[in-house]
């Protein structure tokens, strides 16, 4: 595994250092992990809307209604 330094601000060091003593992080390299872990998956859930908002701006214009589009969502569920 590599190693990585970083310089915090007091305050944030002092923020993580919370988090670790939470009891959910064993320490600081496991919150910083996690947070790079959620923010990898955030940006994977955004390329995937920017790809379906393309995909539908490229469609071009429905000839469904929303209250069309609505009812077939909700029928989904």
């Amino acid at each position: 595994m590599a190693t990585m330094n970083i310089s915090l601000p007091d305050p944030m060091k002092d923020w993580v250092e919370d988090q670790v003593e939470t009891g959910l992080y064993s320490n600081t390299s496991d919150y910083v992990r996690d947070l790079i872990r959620q923010d990898q998956s955030a940006q994977e859930k955004r390329e995937l809307l920017v790809k379906a908002l393309k995909k539908g701006e490229s469609s071009g214009i429905s000839k469904r209604t929303l209250d069309d589009i609505w009812t077939e969502v909700k029928a989904k569920k």
